[in-house]
């Protein structure tokens, strides 16, 4: 009697099932929004991709706002890797080191694939088990140009395990008074170069609530903030002025763009600030100026520390 030519349940059976590494480092041939040489590994580590490599409806989302933002982010990597030095990045609130760790990806190994490329890049964060986490990826990854560091911005800006200047600030939706902070520590580093998705402006909303009935005695402006919705939206539009004229104050030419389309949120504000080699002290002294009178104006004065220009 002849003998089946099926495999018996057990060992053979399972690892016959098992993806080799070269198949799960392949990406489906469907996903046109990856990049060629684009590490797998770490979009399914990041939950980008699923375990079988495809993207869903929400990972794609994620997945372009990533791109969007590089493009904004690369010119001013490949800016600071041509003078020669070993380039330096701190993100501040990193989280999960989502931007951190993309941004490695796609400027050291697919952008510079082949080349020497000095830079690193740091990942500032306060929650200690997303920096272990963020650790233990990097090393499994091979990142070895990455750090991470379980401290506030403020212990940050102190630190002597960041170098004294730092090329780039990023800080995405840092939350707190995290964007205060980094460009606070912007500015202590001497970056170069700012990249700020700015969140968290209740402060200033907080101050316009108080001193509302004041202010609407001393002038019909203050009608832009009467109600409490204008109020907060007035709040948050207002404190990003104010820290464009902070940096413009301190010499960087700002620019404010939107990060990605109104489609997928309202609150996607971009502000890129670079420090010109010869800042243009006219420009500076006036955006000194403007700082204080529109401080002043809305009747802000006690958030004048906040918004303060160092020496």
């Amino acid at each position: 009697m002849q003998k089946s030519s099926t495999p018996p349940p057990g060992k053979s059976l399972r690892k016959a099932a098992e993806p080799s590494k070269a198949q799960a480092e392949k990406p489906g041939p469907l996903i046109e929004e990856l990049r060629p040489g684009q590490s797998i590994g770490l979009l399914k580590e990041l939950h980008i991709l699923t375990r079988e490599g495809k993207l869903n409806q929400d990972t794609r989302r994620k997945l372009k706002q990533v791109y969007h933002l590089y493009q904004f982010i690369e010119p001013l990597l490949e800016e600071v890797s041509t003078a020669g030095d070993d380039f330096s990045l701190a993100d501040h609130g990193a989280g999960k080191s989502y931007l951190g760790f993309i941004l490695y990806d796609l400027f050291f190994n697919v952008a510079h694939q082949g080349r020497k490329t000095a830079g690193h890049i740091y990942g500032i964060e306060t929650r200690a088990e997303l920096v272990e986490k963020s650790r233990a990826l990097a090393d499994r990854l091979g990142f070895s140009r990455m750090s991470f560091l379980n401290l506030s911005v403020q212990q940050a800006t102190l630190s002597a395990e960041l170098p004294p200047t730092v090329d780039i600030v990023t800080a995405l939706r840092a939350g707190a008074t995290a964007p205060h902070a980094a460009i606070a520590f912007g500015l202590a580093r001497q970056a170069r170069h700012m990249v700020l998705v700015p969140c968290c402006q209740a402060e200033v909303a907080g101050v316009l609530k108080k001193f509302r009935a004041l202010s609407l005695n001393k002038t019909p402006l203050a009608e832009l903030w009467r109600h409490p919705l204008h109020t907060r939206e007035f709040g948050s539009q207002i404190t990003n002025v104010l820290r464009c004229l902070q940096l413009e104050a301190h010499g960087y030419q700002v620019t404010v763009t939107e990060l990605v389309g109104w489609e997928h949120s309202m609150k996607n504000e971009l502000i890129l600030a670079s420090r010109p080699a010869t800042p243009n002290p006219g420009k500076t002294r006036t955006a000194q100026t403007r700082l204080q009178q529109v401080l002043q104006e809305l009747g802000l004065g006690e958030l004048s520390a906040r918004f303060a220009v160092l020496p």
